[in-house]
């Protein structure tokens, strides 16, 4: 990934949040020189190893199931907030007319080692986590046992568990650091209200 140092945001904690804001990834395995990509909804464990553990889960008609009879190097992408930036919201604009367009976005990129996990007990809890953490919004939160058990056993009898060791990562938040303050103050206020995340962590991580 191309990374400017101005971009480049090294803060574990702000990059586990991230992923934990945003647990659909992008996951990456090469096999006999062909990527096999997923999308996959993870939790986050960081008290597994030096940075961490993904767990989550993938059916087994996915091609995947079969790359992961071994372990796999895999490549994960979580992205958070993104905005298109008009070269109207730049003081330049109106100035020198020397400005293009560009957008702005946070990623977060993971390196590790994918393998299933042929447990039904760890299934399982990784299943009540994911639905626990994702179903606390509701007005009366859905939950496994509310099911029947005969359509639970036949839904997990197609699906498989699988983590991913964390080996490094690499975050990217490009929020206009590279703009003047005035300019990337008048990119936040275009944005507050089509995009009000995005306008906070422009004023967050500009540098003072």
């Amino acid at each position: 990934m191309y990374l400017p140092t101005h971009f480049k945001q090294e803060n574990l904690a702000e990059l586990f949040e991230l992923i934990e804001n945003n647990p659909l990834a992008s996951v990456m395995v090469v096999h006999e020189g062909e990527i096999e990509a997923n999308h996959i909804p993870f939790e986050l464990d960081c008290s597994v190893g030096n940075l961490g553990i993904l767990r989550g889960h993938i059916a087994k008609a996915n091609p995947l199931f079969e790359l992961l009879e071994n372990a796999q190097s895999a490549y994960v992408i979580f992205q958070a907030d993104q905005a298109y930036i008009s070269p109207n919201w730049y003081e330049g604009k109106h100035e020198h007319h020397r400005v293009v367009p560009t957008w702005n976005y946070r990623v977060v990129h993971i390196k590790g080692t994918i393998r299933k996990i042929e447990d039904d007990r760890y299934l399982r809890g990784v299943l009540a986590r994911l639905t626990r953490t994702h179903e606390a919004n509701q007005a009366i939160p859905w939950k496994m046992g509310d099911a029947p058990k005969d359509f639970i056993e036949e839904q997990l009898e197609k699906i498989i568990a699988i983590e991913i060791q964390i080996e490094s990562v690499v975050g990217k938040f490009k929020v206009s650091q590279n703009r003047s303050a005035v300019g990337a103050e008048n990119v936040a206020k275009a944005l507050e209200n089509e995009n009000p995340q995005m306008a906070e962590y422009m004023r967050r991580y500009h540098p003072e």
